[in-house]
């Protein structure tokens, strides 16, 4: 190769470049952010509609599908899926993969404004939001302090929140929880009816009393002068003392309603670790290093608790800890797998000039790698360091094959320089082949769409810059050091190596005289290997043991938030005697932090709680062993408890359980009856269990039905009833208190002792325009019903779902079974029909997708091996080694206990390039020999031997350097073991049939290609 003779010629200019890349990549190195996974940015975006006080039902016809009907004409949309709940419509559009999420969004609004007076005047206008990853909290604070949860929260929005936000590469601070200041107008129901009066007219005095107004400017001498009507409330005595028209008199607000300051009716109720608190989540900017974020936060929370006596902040979630656990420990497993491998280098070389002039290859290409990731605009991530931990071993196999072809010439008598130039140039097209092969599998990885790309395109990019600076280093640095400080004792023998290589010879003799029965045992080997097929289970992506837990407790629809309370004490005293719990940040009721970024339910029937474990080195359990105590331990009766592992990748973008099973049809009764059906049916199955339904238990509903007619002949309208009620039971805003600088709602409402039950509901006194007072139930019918708590929607048809979490099996048998079940015990109605979605949709779709990766990579593989032989046959011949592979992989997996998986198949998209090497360079070395005159089977018995020794390096050099990784020890570990397993298994077994099945092989296609001719 010319690079190496430039590089022996040259070798002083040769260092200075390496060490230029050396204090590049160090650079680099620092100035690269580090995250936990790549930026997994999702191809979609939700509208939201606020539609306050109206029910799913309504807000489903009057909004939802006006959206949807706006929404179905924006391109690239592949799915559009909506919830109608009370008070809010969602609508999310699903884009294909690779679409610009910045025009689709904007497409989006012009679709929207284009909607006109489609919506009700009532609804919010619809707002547009992007799935930003960046959106979601990097940390989870509970603030805790001595005085009341009111002061507290001022305290935080006025002193805590703006300093956080300071920091640099925070973009936003949210508060969840605490007191908020109100006026309420508290209006007594018989003192409004005694006066013909109606809250309308109390709301809209309210409004127009409370303003400043400018008058204009007159003229005095030389100046103009601004006049200025000041009428906004400046005290409680002067809203007191409002005076309400009734009729051809006028009442003093004080006569029919108490004014209190007081706060807004609490919804939500929040803890830490037992103690009344308030969340804070922090999010960054979407190009800020999450760790270097967190270190800054944790910072000024340091500092406020010394400026603010009596404030404790404790963060319950934090990214930055698993991130830098994680990455630490992939670090870790790289240097141990280093080490292992230049260990391999000193058994086998016997020669300690010769392990450090190969074991020198291993920094340099990594630092080298770095400045390409830097360069590239990668992250320093589990995937991009994996994907460099996965590929240490790989990174001296080129320079084993240089160094020991350079060893032998030496061995032979030539000198230094000579040897180098010889020993490089000989093996360098084999050793660029190889290396290609191995990056060229990664090509198909890209086409891959879903986040399985998503994911895996920063690994497939790491393991080629490594690839490729190792290539550069064995054919630039080796060279080089080897003509400087390669050291040749000739009479020295490695006596162990000797006796393998002529037992090697005498074995690949025997097998070339039993050539059919080689083929047998290989065929054998096969069948049983894919016997072990079925017994491997099959799942998305493993899933990492986070140390996070998330609780739900569902209380029946409609409990009272006080009665939610009293249960989720219950529930944190036990949790708190697991000796591996070190906090629990609690969540009653609505505006949960759970929602915050997704996931978790809220309602004052529902209470959700954050766990956070000790660090796993300072426990013997794993979060799902916590997990089963937790199960077990809590039983409380007419309580549903669901427990989780919180796991940022593991639940893919289907969210939730694993199981999820889709209904689609129109009828919500029918939904109803059919997903009861399916409950009952897979909630026998072993290994299933948390079976639910969207239709689990409806919130009870008054619905009240108004008669037009009546109500017009008392001069009332259905839009004025709807609001008076509203007004009465939560209340109205009616204009807004300011103090000191700040705005406070005054709400007006009825007293709760007026309208606190269905009966008092009844009997609410209308007012009409002209004064008319008219019961409730004169001019209604109700009725009481369970209404649904959610209406979901996908491409326009309503769907409701089944849901179900997996204990002690996977997903792939778990779905087997439920099909099958459901196939055999379930009859769909016309115009109704099953789909299997969630985590399994998106796991066939990354396993089918994969396949065609895999397929792809072998074609790609094949092709660059006839590019460099000149020859169909020989290619050919090296691709057994792929099915070879097959039998170690099938064998690994079964053996471990690991389940095949998108990590696992990528691993195996990768043995495509890589056990093809030790066969490229055998096969090539065998036609050398041929072409000095030797016969098939003289070259054959010649070049086996001779490259026993490097290709036993190369296979064990990978192998044991990916030990660490298999093994599976650390945090953020799970995820990468599947693949150092399979790469592991399949090399082992392909690297111990290739130096027997290969030559096997090039003998027949020898013999056969001379019986052609």
């Amino acid at each position: 190769m010319k690079l190496s003779h430039i590089a022996i010629k040259r070798p002083v200019t040769t260092i200075m470049m390496v060490l230029l890349v050396i204090l590049l990549g160090i650079i680099g190195f620092q100035r690269t952010n580090i995250d936990l996974f790549p930026d997994l940015t999702y191809p979609g975006a939700a509208v939201i509609t606020n539609y306050s006080g109206v029910g799913p039902r309504e807000v489903e016809n009057m909004v939802t599908k006006p959206i949807e009907s706006s929404l179905a004409t924006v391109t690239n949309i592949k799915n559009l899926t909506s919830t109608s709940s009370k008070g809010q419509s969602v609508v999310v559009a699903e884009f294909n993969w690779g679409t610009d999420m910045d025009s689709a969004s904007m497409d989006m609004r012009e679709s929207l404004d284009l909607m006109g007076g489609a919506l009700p005047d009532e609804a919010e206008d619809p707002f547009v939001v992007k799935f930003d990853p960046s959106m979601m909290p990097i940390m989870r604070i509970g603030v805790i302090g001595e005085n009341d949860l009111a002061s507290l929260k001022k305290l935080i929005e006025d002193r805590i929140s703006p300093r956080l936000e300071r920091r640099e590469g925070v973009a936003a601070v949210n508060l969840v929880g605490g007191l908020e200041r109100e006026i309420q107008v508290i209006v007594d129901q018989t003192k409004l009816s005694s006066y013909s009066l109606n809250l309308a007219t109390i709301i809209s005095t309210l409004r127009t009393e409370n303003l400043d107004l400018t008058g204009g400017s007159v003229t005095r001498g030389e100046k103009d002068i601004l006049v200025r009507v000041t009428g906004k409330f400046n005290s409680l005595s002067e809203i007191k003392n409002i005076l309400i028209p009734a009729g051809a008199e006028t009442v003093p607000l004080e006569n029919i309603a108490r004014v209190e300051d007081t706060f807004k009716e609490v919804r939500s109720k929040a803890r830490l670790n037992g103690k009344p608190s308030i969340g804070l989540t922090i999010q960054k900017q979407t190009d800020a290093n999450t760790v270097a974020v967190s270190e800054r936060i944790k910072e000024e929370m340091s500092q406020i608790e010394k400026d603010l006596n009596g404030i404790k902040m404790t963060p319950v979630i934090d990214q930055s800890e698993f991130i830098q656990e994680s990455i630490s420990r992939v670090g870790q497993n790289a240097f141990y797998g280093g080490i292992l491998a230049i260990l391999v280098l000193l058994i086998f070389l016997h020669n300690i000039r010769s392990t450090i002039i190969v074991g020198t290859a291993i920094p340099v290409s990594i630092i080298a790698t770095f400045l390409l990731i830097y360069f590239g605009g990668l992250t320093l991530n589990m995937m991009s360091l994996g994907g460099l931990a996965l590929g240490i071993g790989m990174l001296v196999d080129n320079s084993i094959v240089v160094l020991e072809n350079i060893y032998r010439y030496r061995l032979q008598g030539a000198g230094k320089i000579e040897s180098a130039r010889k020993g490089s140039t000989e093996v360098g097209m084999a050793i660029v082949a190889s290396t290609i092969t191995t990056a060229v599998v990664f090509l198909p990885v890209v086409f891959v769409e879903g986040m399985a790309s998503q994911l895996f395109e920063e690994l497939a990019l790491t393991v080629t810059f490594s690839l490729l600076a190792s290539l550069v280093v064995s054919l630039t640095l080796i060279p080089v050091m080897s003509s400087k400080i390669l050291k040749i004792k000739s009479e020295k023998r490695h006596h162990i190596l000797e006796h393998v290589k002529n037992y090697y010879r005498e074995s690949l003799n025997w097998s070339l005289n039993h050539r059919w029965l080689i083929i047998l045992i290989l065929i054998l080997a096969l069948a049983g290997s894919f016997s072990l097929y079925p017994q491997i289970g099959s799942e998305f992506i493993p899933q990492m043991d986070q140390g996070q837990i998330q609780i739900e407790a569902k209380l029946p629809s409609g409990t009272h938030l006080e009665k939610t309370n009293s249960i989720s004490l219950k529930i944190e005293e036990i949790v708190s005697q697991i000796p591996e719990v070190n906090s629990i940040l609690t969540n009653i009721g609505s505006s949960s932090m759970m929602q915050i970024g997704g996931g978790g339910s809220s309602g004052s029937d529902i209470a959700n709680f954050l766990i956070k474990l000790v660090p796993s080195t300072q426990r013997d359990r794993t979060t799902s062993e916590v997990i089963e105590e937790i199960r077990s331990k809590i039983n409380i009766p007419d309580v549903t408890i669901d427990v989780s592992s919180m796991d940022m990748v593991g639940g893919g973008m289907g969210g939730g359980k694993p199981v999820n099973i889709k209904v689609k049809g129109d009828s919500l009764e029918t939904l109803s009856q059919i997903t009861s059906r399916i409950k009952k049916e897979i909630s026998g199955i072993q290994g299933i269990r948390e079976v639910e339904d969207s239709f689990s238990e409806g919130r009870p509903e008054l619905q009240i039905k108004i008669n037009r007619t009546l109500a017009a002949k008392q001069g009332l309208r259905v839009g004025q009833i709807g609001s008076t009620i509203e007004a009465a039971i939560s209340g109205k805003v009616a204009t807004r208190y300011e103090v000191e600088g700040e705005e406070y709602d005054i709400r007006v409402k009825l007293k709760e002792k007026d309208i606190d039950t269905p009966a008092q509901v009844r009997n609410l006194m209308l007012v009409s325009n002209r004064g008319n007072k008219v019961p409730l139930e004169n001019i209604a019918s109700f009725k009481m019903e369970e209404g649904p708590r959610t209406i979901e929607r996908e491409d326009q048809v309503r769907y409701a779902t089944v849901s179900a979490a997996l204990f002690n099996t996977n997903l792939g048998t778990a779905m087997e079974k439920v099909q099958q079940r459901l196939d055999q015990n379930l009859t769909m109605p016309p115009g109704y029909e099953i789909e299997y979605g969630g985590q399994y949709q998106e796991m066939t779709a990354s396993f089918q997708d994969l396949f065609f990766a895999f397929i792809l990579a072998v074609i790609l593989v094949y092709m660059v091996m006839a590019s460099q032989f000149e020859s169909l046959l020989h290619p050919f011949v090296i691709m057994f080694t792929v099915p070879m592979a097959i039998i170690g992989v099938l064998l690994g997996l079964y053996i471990t206990g690991h389940n095949i998986s998108v990590v696992s198949i990528i691993g195996i998209v990768m043995l495509a390039g890589i056990v093809v090497n030790n066969a490229i360079v055998l096969v090539d070395y065998i036609n050398t020999v041929r072409e000095r005159g030797k016969n098939v089977k003289e070259a054959i018995l010649e070049a086996g031997p001779i490259r026993l020794r490097p290709i036993l390096m190369t296979a064990f050099t990978t192998i044991l350097a990916l030990l660490p990784i298999a093994l599976g020890i650390g945090e953020g570990a799970e995820i990468q073991a599947p693949m150092g397993v399979v790469v592991i298994g399949g090399l082992s077994i392909a690297t111990f049939l290739t130096l027997y099945v290969i030559p096997v092989l090039y003998s027949i296609s020898a013999g056969i290609t001379r019986k052609i001719r």
